[in-house]
């Protein structure tokens, strides 16, 4: 585990509502798991949530802190306009890009509770890959079509903010042409299941390449899509996340601080 002892990181728990301290616990373990599962790259990419209760407000990570140094306790409160509202103590900042994509997210889909971006290797491949994601596998047809967003730079233009919303359109997940993944979900849990189905595909995608494939036939897809619809099966992340907690407490006991 990384040393924090030169951080002034001081807890958080008795500062804000027991709703958000819950959304702080959470969001922390999500940045471990996406962590634990390769997910994560250096200080880059940034997962944020939305505050309970704090219209405008939402969570997100110090800039300089690797994902497995977020703790409950570090996690940065900022505005819509990028305005920090609560520091954590690190004085690390936050990222410019975060602001921006997350911002945007938040402030166009108000049914978007947390906002996952990734930069891995297979999502980078598939997103410079002008077939776009493909229902190769039953991870693949989880999605019933994803948005695409064309590359602009780095995110870091206000401008931009539009057009991410325009092409997230009402998607849970959307590939960033050349640039990577987002992910999005009512809940911390549904965000992290949805990243990582749409991880593993881009993965099975990438190992299947120069090979020949099959591809089921449109009807097996679109039934397989509606098997994960709501009514079909539990609300994603409801299963999971428990178990998934259970893993972090083995792994990095240290995120609830």
């Amino acid at each position: 585990m990384s040393d924090l002892s030169h951080l002034s990181i001081k807890s958080m728990r008795e500062r804000v509502s027991q709703a958000e301290w819950q959304t702080r616990v959470d969001l922390a373990a999500c940045y471990r798991l996406v962590h634990h599962y390769g997910m994560d790259d250096l200080v880059y990419n940034h997962i944020s949530a939305r505050v309970p209760g704090e219209e405008g407000h939402f969570l997100i990570n110090a800039y300089g802190m690797t994902y497995d140094e977020v703790t409950a306790s570090s996690l940065v409160k900022i505005d819509f306009d990028g305005n920090i509202v609560q520091d954590s103590g690190t004085g690390y900042g936050i990222n410019r890009a975060g602001f921006v994509i997350h911002s945007a997210v938040h402030r166009g889909r108000p049914d978007v509770a947390c906002v996952i971006h990734t930069h891995t290797p297979a999502g980078m491949a598939v997103s410079a890959m002008e077939c776009g994601l493909q229902p190769l596998t039953q991870n693949a047809m989880f999605f019933s079509g994803v948005g695409y967003h064309g590359y602009e730079g780095p995110a870091v233009d206000l401008d931009e903010q539009k057009r991410l919303v325009a092409d997230l359109g009402g998607h849970v997940a959307m590939i960033l042409r050349n640039h990577g993944l987002l992910a999005v979900g009512a809940t911390i849990p549904e965000a992290f299941i949805t990243i990582y189905w749409l991880e593993r595909a881009c993965q099975a995608q990438v190992f299947a390449m120069n090979t020949p494939v099959r591809v089921p036939g449109e009807e097996t897809v679109k039934l397989t899509n509606e098997r994960y619809k709501p009514g079909q099966r539990r609300s994603i992340g409801e299963l999971e996340w428990a178990g998934l907690l259970r893993l972090m407490e083995r792994r990095y006991p240290g995120f609830r601080d």
